[in-house]
C-alpha cells in the first residue's frame, strides 16, 4: 500500500492530471473529494494554497499538480512519465510550462473574457497556441509516435489533456472548433481520449455545459460571431 491520500475536485482540470498519473502508474490511493466552497480544515492543512489537487504521502504534503506529478514519477518510477535524459526531460518541462502559462490562460480568456474584446483576444492567443503546438510540439517531437514525445505517454500529454476535454465548451459558447491546420493535434487527441485512464476521470460534455451555463449564461450572438 502506498498510503497516499489524494484531495481532488471532480471538475478540476489540475486534479484530473494527477488522477491520471496515479492510475497510469497503478498506485493505490485514497480519493478524498473536496467541496471547494466549503473546504474542510484537514484539507487546508495539507494544501496551504487551498487548491486541488493535493496529496499526503506519509508525512509528506504536496500541492500544485505539476510538482505532485513529478514527485509521483520519481517515487513510483514505473512506468516512467518523463524522459531519463536530462536534456529531453528539460524539453518536456518546457512544454508542461507552455501548457500552464500559454495555452491555459488563452483558453480561459477566450471562454471567460469579460467582454467580446477580451474574448476575441483570447481566441487569437488560443489559436496561436494550437498552431504552435502543431508545428513546434507534436510536429517535431512525436515523430511516428502517437504521443507528444513519441510512442509512450508522458506528463506532457497529461498536462495538456484536461483542456481538450473541455473543447466542447468553446464550441458551445464561442462557436470554435479545431482548425484544419491542426491535423496532427487532432490525431493526438483522438488517441489520448481513448486511454482507459482518461476515460476513468473524464466528465461528460453535459456536465461542463450545465456548469458553465450557470456562469456564462446561454450563448449569444457575440459569441456566435467569433467563429
Amino acid at each position: 500500500m502506498s498510503n497516499i491520500e489524494l484531495y481532488f475536485a471532480k471538475g478540476s482540470t489540475f486534479s484530473q492530471r494527477t488522477r491520471v498519473v496515479l492510475l497510469e502508474k497503478g498506485i493505490d490511493f485514497t480519493p478524498i473529494e473536496i467541496d471547494l466552497q466549503n473546504k474542510p480544515d484537514k484539507f487546508t492543512q495539507v494544501s496551504r494554497y487551498g487548491k486541488v489537487p493535493a496529496i499526503k504521502h506519509g508525512d509528506i504534503e504536496i500541492y500544485e499538480s505539476a510538482i505532485i506529478n513529478e514527485y509521483l514519477d520519481e517515487v513510483f518510477p514505473e512506468p516512467p512519465l518523463l524522459p531519463h535524459d536530462p536534456g529531453a526531460k528539460a524539453i518536456a518541462r518546457i512544454w508542461i510550462d507552455y501548457a500552464n502559462t500559454r495555452l491555459v490562460p488563452a483558453f480561459n480568456k477566450f471562454l471567460r473574457g469579460k467582454d467580446s474584446s477580451e474574448q476575441e483576444q483570447g481566441r487569437r492567443e488560443f489559436l496561436e497556441s494550437l498552431l504552435y503546438i502543431e508545428q513546434e510540439g507534436l510536429g517535431k517531437l512525436s515523430g511516428d509516435g502517437q504521443y507528444w514525445l513519441g510512442d509512450k505517454l508522458s506528463l506532457v500529454d497529461i498536462s495538456f489533456y484536461p483542456w481538450f476535454e473541455r473543447l466542447p465548451l468553446l464550441e458551445h459558447f464561442r462557436k470554435f472548433t479545431l482548425p484544419a491546420e491542426t491535423a496532427r493535434l487532432q490525431q493526438w487527441w483522438n488517441t489520448l481520449r481513448d486511454r482507459p485512464t482518461i476515460r476513468a476521470v473524464e466528465n461528460p460534455v453535459s456536465y461542463y455545459i450545465e456548469r458553465f451555463t450557470k456562469i456564462l449564461g446561454e450563448p449569444t450572438a457575440v459569441g456566435a460571431a467569433q467563429k
